[in-house]
């Protein structure tokens, strides 16, 4: 049994109503649910929120809203791995179990039903505790420039001003799209960025976070650049 968790609260304040909010043609949080349903992976795809409208929506485009998310798991500073143990253990209450679950955020319009079938296979092949999409950085993190307090231009590591990127160790950040699980490493509270994870990675130009009205701008112009080139 493999259960999909889509965590979406009401409260976002940098983008109002961002987890319901049209992007290009549908709800946001649609394009999550349909990427979901379309991979063939999952026996249950769920939405946890606090919100009634966001659960109106997410039952229209075919995701199940089976409790309204507690009001003291729904505020800013409550992390992804609570939501999702509230989730398991919510089922586990009515003798419903899952051995694999899968976190995927709302607002991740550029997910695709191959990334989670492919982060699935990662999961299972590896052994591991979890499996989440990342891409890497577009520029070395050791050669990264500071502000001083004064105004003034500071390296990270100035030891590596003259060494050549193609020298440079390669970094990797969370896309922020999908997070596989072994239902026990969530409940558990095992730490993500850790070694009890492995790595499903994406091209640069399939990630973008959307946490500000910036982002979101940007996040449709690449839309539409990507669906111009699949038409091409």
């Amino acid at each position: 049994m493999r259960l999909a968790v889509i965590p979406a609260r009401g409260g976002s304040k940098r983008i109002p109503r961002k987890n319901i909010r049209e992007f290009c043609g549908k709800p946001i949080i649609a394009w999550s649910i349909e990427a979901a349903l379309e991979s063939g992976c999952f026996d249950r795809i769920i939405v946890s929120t606090d919100d009634e409208e966001i659960a109106a929506v997410a039952r229209e485009w075919g995701a199940e809203v089976p409790f309204m998310r507690p009001k003291e798991l729904s505020d800013d500073y409550v992390g992804t791995i609570p939501v999702i143990r509230h989730a398991i253990e919510w089922f586990a209450e009515k003798s419903i179990s899952f051995n694999h679950v899968c976190c995927i955020y709302a607002t991740a319009p550029f997910v695709t039903l191959d990334d989670i079938r492919h982060g699935l296979e990662a999961l299972k092949e590896s052994g591991s505790d979890y499996a989440f999409s990342v891409t890497s950085y577009p520029f070395p993190i050791q050669r990264a420039l500071k502000i001083s307090t004064d105004g003034r231009i500071e390296m990270f590591k100035p030891e590596h001003f003259s060494t050549r990127s193609q020298d440079l160790e390669e970094a990797y950040h969370d896309a922020g799209q999908f997070y596989w699980g072994r239902s026990e490493a969530w409940v558990q509270g095992l730490p993500l960025f850790s070694n009890y994870a492995v790595p499903t990675i994406l091209p640069r130009y399939r990630v973008q976070d959307i946490d500000t009205p910036d982002d979101w701008i940007r996040a449709e112009i690449l839309y539409d650049l990507l669906v111009k080139m699949k038409r091409r």
